[in-house]
C-alpha cells in the first residue's frame, strides 16, 4: 500500500518464517487478503536508461489482474526503502508489453514470485516465495512497528530489491537462470 503521496515505504526481511509469520499475523489479527497468488514480473527498458538511473518501469500480473508499475531512485530512511511508486493497472498485459516495445523499450529481466499478502491497519505484508528463498515484506507508514510486533529486527532488513539480490546471487551460482523464474 502507498501512502497518499505516492510514496513506498518499504522494509524486507530475508529467509522469513512463514508459518511462524502467519500465525503471529492471524494473533495479531491482521487480515489475509487472498489466497496466495503467482507473480510474474518483467522489467521494460530502453537502452538502460532508467537502470542505470535507478528507476524501474514493472508490468506485473498475478493472475487476477495487470499492473504496470513505475519506481522512483531509491533513497534510504533509517531502515526503510522509500521512493516514488507511481501503479496503474491494464487490461491487457500482453498488449500493454507491445506497446512499450513499439516505443523502444525491452523486457531486460523477468523475476516471479508466489506472494500471500496480509493488511493490519495502514501496513501491507507480503510473504514471498522465491526462487531464491523466502521473504517478507512491510510496506506502509507503519511497516518498521509491525515488523517489530511481528518478531522481527528492523536493522536485518535487506536493502536490496530482487533484481539485485537475484544479480548477487547469480555471481554465487552461475548455473543458475538468467532471470529468477521458477523451473
Amino acid at each position: 500500500m502507498r501512502s497518499k503521496d505516492s510514496l513506498e515505504r518499504e522494509i524486507k526481511f530475508p529467509d522469513a518464517e512463514h508459518e511462524k509469520l502467519r500465525e503471529r499475523l492471524a494473533e495479531l489479527e491482521a487480515e489475509r487478503l487472498g489466497p496466495a497468488a503467482f507473480e510474474d514480473n518483467w522489467i521494460l527498458d530502453r537502452d538502460g536508461q532508467l537502470l542505470k538511473s535507478g528507476r524501474i518501469l514493472r508490468l506485473r500480473t498475478d493472475g487476477q489482474r495487470a499492473r504496470l508499475t513505475f519506481k522512483g531512485p531509491l533513497r534510504i530512511e533509517g531502515n526503510m526503502k522509500v521512493r516514488e511508486e507511481r501503479e496503474v493497472e491494464v487490461g491487457n498485459a500482453d498488449e500493454a508489453r507491445s506497446l512499450f516495445e513499439n516505443l523502444g523499450y525491452r523486457v531486460v529481466r523477468r523475476y516471479q514470485k508466489l506472494r500471500e499478502e496480509w493488511q493490519l491497519g495502514g501496513v501491507t505484508i507480503a510473504l514471498d516465495h522465491t526462487p531464491i528463498g523466502d521473504y517478507a515484506e512491510f510496506e506502509g507508514d507503519g511497516a518498521e512497528t509491525v515488523a517489530r510486533r511481528c518478531g522481527l529486527d528492523p536493522q536485518k532488513g535487506e536493502k536490496r530489491s530482487y533484481l539485485r539480490l537475484y544479480e548477487d546471487y547469480l555471481k554465487e551460482h552461475p548455473e543458475a537462470p538468467p532471470e529468477m523464474v521458477f523451473r
